[in-house]
């Protein structure tokens, strides 16, 4: 069968490209794989930060609606990102590294037996790095090799997507019946659900909440999640699945770094499939990834416009030696 085969990305909404970039590539020490802008909406950049070589999996998206209000946190949403780490070791070294960067954090606790740390960005997005010291199933991709966090500390790829409902019936019938998706765990108001191999990498973890108002989009807040599938093939057994479910959906989009199909499939909540291929190093080397403003065929003959239409943001590393950053 064509199971979905683990988390393949997160996108969420900015207020700043700039204070993006600044964040996910020198206090995370993330990749920047990809400056491009949204094909929807070419005055929009859309960022992508992954692992060192943007292997799907690990890469967590990033759109700059220019105007877009804040996002309210409520029920009804795509709650939280989690990031994964090597090991428990390693978020003793984020908790000093957040306390010297000023970034608001919880401190480390547990949940499912495994040590996390939860955090905010600028906007208040909310994040949690994991430990992957217990961890069984999908394997995590590759840290930045030149970026400023010791390798044995770095983020190696994308663990388990919070999302937060009032409707945790209709959930759970609908990740196991529709998306084969298994129940592992529960503990409290979350409820965690597996696809693939499982373990951190192939997650979904979702919290039953009636108490909260109606969640509200912007930036600060996730857009979409999106679930890995090998190839085309299995994109169209998807599409064709959901169809004959008698659920709406996109049907094939090309996204040239990837296949996608999109079902919206409960207020405020948008999942994508996604395709593990073909990847970002279609039209950038390695060595130079994320330096240049990459745009897809269909609007190279509009680059002149598209330049001209979003700020520049100077995006170049590999002119640059960053050291890594080791917390006394």
């Amino acid at each position: 069968m064509n199971h979905l085969s683990g988390i393949h990305h997160v996108t969420a909404i900015t207020s700043s490209a700039e204070k993006n970039y600044e964040f996910f590539t020198y206090v995370l020490g993330m990749r920047l794989v990809k400056k491009t802008v949204n094909q929807d909406d070419i005055q929009t950049y859309h960022l992508f930060f992954a692992d060192d070589k943007g292997s799907a999996g690990t890469d967590m998206t990033f759109f700059d609606f220019q105007g877009a209000p804040k996002g309210i946190s409520g029920t009804n949403e795509i709650s939280k990102t989690s990031f994964r780490v090597p090991d428990d070791r390693a978020l003793e070294y984020w908790v000093k590294r957040f306390d010297r960067l000023e970034v608001q954090h919880t401190g480390i606790q547990t949940q499912f037996g495994k040590k996390t740390l939860a955090f905010v960005d600028f906007d208040d997005q909310q994040y949690q790095l994991i430990s992957d010291e217990l961890n069984k199933g999908v394997k995590s991709g590759t840290p930045w090799q030149k970026g400023p966090i010791p390798l044995e500390y770095a983020i190696t790829g994308l663990g388990p997507v919070f999302v937060r409902t009032a409707f945790i019936d209709y959930f759970q019938e609908l990740l196991e019946k529709v998306f084969f998706m298994r129940k592992v765990a529960e503990e409290g108001a979350f409820h965690m659900f597996e696809m693939g191999e499982g373990g951190n990498g192939a997650q979904i973890i979702i919290e039953h909440n009636n108490d909260m108002a109606q969640a509200q989009q912007g930036f600060g807040s996730v857009h979409h999640a999106a679930f890995r599938v090998k190839d085309r093939s299995e994109l169209d057994y998807w599409q064709n699945r959901l169809a004959e479910l008698n659920f709406s959906n996109s049907g094939y989009v090309e996204r040239y770094f990837f296949g996608s199909l999109y079902t919206k499939m409960a207020p405020g909540i948008l999942f994508e499939l996604a395709t593990d291929g073909p990847g970002f190093m279609g039209d950038e080397p390695y060595e130079t990834l994320g330096e240049k403003l990459s745009l897809p065929p269909f609007l190279e003959s509009k680059r002149e416009e598209i330049e001209n239409a979003v700020r520049p943001i100077d995006t170049v590393r590999s002119t640059k030696e960053l050291e890594k950053e080791y917390e006394s």
